[in-house]
């Protein structure tokens, strides 16, 4: 599968296919949720989600989460790509803009849009997902998108890191009212990365996203793209980066987005609280189809970077085979996979999905998932259940 074309072209494509959909499945399911196929195949409905199940359409300022039934294509349209805020989306006005670099610096700077859009840019394929995804959506917090921008490791060596700073916090123009310690303060959305994690070469300033400028709900004019994190890194509607000698903390990284777990530590099991960073290693079916005798089996995999040896299927309490990866995927992309299913038996059915790196991990069960209390986090293998028509 090629990765190059243009995306207006892609869309065009998808959206022009001929769609059919299962016995019945036609009166449950919106026109427009409908998810492209091919001539003649058919769409089997799973039984672990609601016949009426749909995903409305985006809504200002709200919430938005992707039907994973609908992944047919290697990039997910801007209008689909999932939206979490968590003060709102506020409205930037460019012609005033500027991207403030301070603290702990050489030289404190601001840069326009335009000094941005004129550098050097690049580009990359990144797909990634909300820290709370989980199979309550169905996964449906996640996408993947070419995004276009300039690398963020050269506007802080411009500026010149001072040997005592430890951390970089990034700050968006999103804000709310915040109650701590009985005192209501004003603060605006913020993230941080330690200096070693900031420099890495594949972090991006993002101005574009699938060949567009950045829409205004993904962050617009500039929003900050950290390959191989979980989205809530990065920051939108991005106006100041600080440079620091200490941790950060605000809610949004040490109260919340923070997984409560136990672990082994030095032998002995404790409550550990840590703030969700990279992606943990994860696959997931989100889709079955079916052309005659033969059903295709799709999903993602989603890793922080680490390769992929193999992904796998498994149905009901059968063996473990291996399913196609998409060989165009590349390092901070989704994975996209198929499994072809010969003369399934009629019946109900279980699948489920696991992903092996490259580094020989395991994608856990989810017996086999750390004891935790939150909502973050949600890695583990999602078996789905399906009835096979006679």
């Amino acid at each position: 599968m090629k990765h190059d074309d243009k995306i207006d072209r892609r869309t065009l494509l998808k959206r022009s296919l001929n769609t059919t959909m299962a016995v019945g499945a036609v009166a449950t399911i919106p026109q427009w949720a409908m998810p492209a196929l091919a001539q003649g195949e058919e769409l089997v409905l799973f039984t672990d989600m609601p016949a009426d199940f749909s995903r409305g359409p985006a809504i200002p300022g709200g919430t938005h989460f992707l039907d994973t039934r609908q992944i047919t294509s290697f990039y997910t349209d801007n209008a689909d790509f999932y939206v979490v805020q968590h003060y709102g989306q506020p409205e930037v006005d460019i012609g005033s803009y500027r991207l403030k670099v301070t603290g702990l610096v050489e030289t404190e700077r601001e840069y326009t849009l335009s000094d941005l859009q004129q550098r050097s840019q690049f580009q990359q394929n990144v797909g990634f997902e909300c820290g709370g995804n989980s199979p309550r959506l169905y996964n449906g917090l996640i996408g993947n998108a070419n995004w276009g921008g300039v690398r963020l490791r050269d506007i802080l060596a411009e500026c010149g890191i001072k040997p005592e700073g430890k951390e970089v916090v990034f700050f968006g123009a999103d804000s709310g009212t915040e109650n701590i310690r009985d005192t209501d303060v004003e603060q605006n959305f913020a993230r941080s990365l330690s200096t070693e994690d900031t420099m890495r070469s594949e972090n991006m300033l993002a101005l574009q996203m699938n060949g567009e400028a950045l829409p205004q709900f993904h962050g617009r004019p500039l929003r900050l793209l950290v390959p191989g994190f979980y989205g809530v890194a990065n920051v939108k509607w991005l106006t100041q980066i600080h440079v620091q000698d200490r941790r950060f903390m605000s809610r949004f990284m040490g109260r919340d987005y923070v997984t409560l777990k136990k672990e082994m530590i030095g032998g002995q099991e404790r409550w550990v609280e840590n703030s969700v960073t990279r992606i943990q290693l994860k696959s997931a079916i989100t889709r079955v189809t079916r052309m005659g005798n033969t059903h295709k089996i799709s999903g993602f995999v989603l890793t922080d970077g680490v390769g992929v040896r193999s992904v796998e299927v498994k149905i009901d309490n059968g063996p473990w085979m291996q399913a196609q990866l998409d060989s165009g995927a590349t390092q901070y992309s989704w994975k996209l996979f198929q499994y072809q299913w010969n003369n399934a038996s009629p019946g109900e059915h279980t699948i489920v999905s696991r992903v092996t790196d490259a580094n020989g991990k395991v994608q856990l069960t989810a017996e086999q998932m750390p004891e935790k209390i939150s909502r973050w986090e949600n890695y583990g293998q999602f078996p789905r259940t399906l009835v096979i028509a006679g």
